[in-house]
């Protein structure tokens, strides 16, 4: 077994090596391009501060510097970043000028090696696959909190979600037709929900709840406390506990206690929370037989409320998904669209603070890797960052590439370059916005590894109880 100081250490260079290998590509595609065109290249590196190696290559300086993030190449000629990649070495005055077409083959060159590699990683999991849990294939209630949104307006354990807000929904969470997703991004003050119970299609009207947050944390988005569907998997059964007595074992499926179905492990406990004296019958698959095991819940030793003693497998059933590469990079595109047409919305709860800089992608990289078929996983995440790269880096601000192309447009229109000074100040100041934006999200993601996560001040079921 690998220690847990290495093991650690091992899933921080990878967190490291593959969250470079994003930027670095996308910066080998505008390297490239001005290769091609003709550009005067005044440096690549590898990382940024103070260079640890630097070496001059026809006339190109490399270099890797000592602080582990990203990479950058310096045309001057190109548009001035002087805040970004520090003043440059030579006079731009002197250098030809170059074409608005050039610019713009050279500015798009990094979003399209972003959706290359993108594809490079999509064309690998769907050879190897990615595991995909059971909220990424089921519309069906699991749970509904007592009292909650979704109690009040009538939903039941069970119910298939069919469409949320008007919009046909198929799998619960995460982005592209999901419950959850469409949940969050409603505007109006009630949510219609459509669902299939018992044969029947049904319609109901869900008022959202957002819970109170204070101080610096994100602000909560709206949710209706409602779990997905979970095969309720016992990973282990506890010693000396009246699972135990009753002959529980690992790997057990509970399908349901007092002869009704169970469609998430939290129901039993909840269940066992407000009947603590209640004898119960589990209704248990084991292999292909069913069987029966009663159970007497009691409080058990250095404990306060009644447990049966068992634990769950927290993932219930899961899969290995092989999707197409043209598909996975679509729903990719059309989820980054979404969710920057939420945070532009000025009715929706999505804000810029939701979203995640390099200090909260860092951290989603690790605890994938953390998990089981990590690196399948990280493969497939890193699709998504992709193309999420692409299309922000296209946004028509200056700075980023897509400014660039906007301004290379207005020159050829203008047919003379726009002016320097001019340039340099908006340049500037797009750049000086983009860098407090980075360190305002960062705030957050920091916030977020020392366990103050937005989802900590949100209202949330008891899914972490254990019968």
């Amino acid at each position: 077994m690998i220690p847990q100081a290495l093991r650690v250490a091992l899933i921080l260079l990878e967190v490291v090596v593959l969250f470079n290998l994003l930027i670095i590509v996308h910066e080998l595609g505008h390297f490239l391009a001005a290769r091609w065109r003709g550009l005067f290249i005044e440096g690549f590196g590898v990382w940024f501060g103070k260079p640890l190696w630097k070496k001059t290559i026809n006339g190109v300086q490399y270099s890797l510097g000592s602080i582990p993030f990203g990479g950058f190449v310096k045309l001057p000629q190109l548009a001035p970043m002087d805040i970004i990649e520090g003043s440059a070495d030579v006079d731009r005055d002197r250098l030809p000028v170059i074409s608005a077409l050039d610019k713009i083959i050279v500015a798009i060159a990094g979003p399209l090696f972003s959706l290359l590699l993108a594809l490079v990683f999509a064309a690998i999991v769907w050879a190897v696959g990615h595991p995909v849990n059971e909220s990424d294939t089921t519309t069906i209630i699991g749970y509904v909190e007592a009292d909650s949104p979704a109690a009040k307006a009538g939903l039941l354990p069970g119910d298939k979600i069919l469409q949320v807000d008007g919009n046909p929904v198929i799998r619960f969470s995460g982005m592209n037709d999901s419950v959850v997703w469409n949940v969050v991004r409603s505007e109006n003050p009630t949510i219609p929900f459509k669902v299939e119970r018992g044969g029947r299609v049904l319609d109901f009207t869900v008022e959202p709840y957002k819970s109170e947050t204070r101080g610096w944390r994100r602000k909560s988005v709206r949710q209706v406390l409602i779990l997905p569907a979970q095969t309720p998997i016992i990973d282990e059964v506890q010693a000396n506990t009246p699972a135990a007595a009753a002959g529980l074992e690992h790997g057990d499926v509970v399908l349901g206690f007092n002869g009704a179905p169970i469609y998430h492990p939290v129901a039993l406990a909840d269940y066992i929370e407000n009947h603590p004296t209640e004898l119960l019958t589990l209704q248990v698959q084991r292999g292909g037989e069913r069987i029966g095991a009663q159970v007497q819940p009691t409080i058990l030793e250095g404990e306060k409320t009644a447990r049966i003693g068992i634990r769950w497998d927290s993932a219930g059933r899961t899969s290995i998904s092989h999707p197409n590469p043209v598909e996975q990079v679509y729903n990719s595109f059309t989820s980054t669209l979404s969710t920057i047409g939420a945070v532009a919305s000025p009715k929706s709860d999505v804000k810029l603070q939701h979203l995640s800089g390099p200090v909260g992608i860092g951290r989603i990289y690790y605890l994938l890797f953390q998990s089981e078929r990590g690196w399948q996983l990280a493969l497939w995440f890193s699709v998504i960052l992709n193309v999420n790269l692409a299309i922000l880096n296209m946004l028509p601000i200056p700075v980023l590439d897509g400014g660039h192309i906007v301004l290379a447009i207005i020159e050829s229109i203008r047919r003379k370059p726009v002016n320097i000074r001019v340039l340099e100040f908006v340049q500037t100041a797009c750049a000086v916005l983009i860098i407090g934006y980075m360190a305002y999200v960062s705030f957050f993601d920091i916030g977020d590894l020392f366990g103050r996560d937005p989802e900590r001040a949100q209202r949330k079921p008891k899914a972490s109880q254990e019968p």
